[in-house]
């Protein structure tokens, strides 16, 4: 069997990268991975998130099979999310790079300050 190639357009796992260059996508599953929320606590929480965003994402996430949506009769409804046995395996990937991230930061700031001043040599 071939492997996939995610430089061609057709490639399902163009889709997968996709999601996870969808910076609400891992927002959400960084939260999710740290409990299950309701939509208006993930909401709070994610801040500048608008409501059309978030449920968009939710149902992305939820369709990919990386996101679990329980309804519970409860008036009003109420609806959780978590994340799926599925959904934990990319939230560990996805932990890795927010570590990444903080641990990189000033080095990244560093660099945009000194290519914003024209020094474009970077180390």
């Amino acid at each position: 069997m071939q492997r996939p190639d995610p430089f061609n357009a057709q490639c399902p796992t163009r889709q997968v990268l996709d999601r996870i260059g969808d910076k609400w996508a891992v927002l959400i599953l960084i939260m999710l991975d740290r409990e299950t929320l309701r939509f208006n606590a993930l909401r709070r929480r994610i801040d500048s998130i608008s409501q059309k965003m978030l449920s968009q994402t939710l149902k992305s996430l939820e369709r990919d099979g990386l996101v679990r949506r329980e309804v519970f009769a409860t008036v009003p409804v109420t609806v959780e999310y978590s994340l799926t046995e599925l959904g934990r395996t990319l939230a560990k990937t996805v932990e890795a790079l927010t570590l990444w991230a903080e641990s990189h930061i000033e080095a990244v700031q560093e660099a945009q300050r000194r290519y914003d001043r024209g020094g474009h040599e970077m180390n």
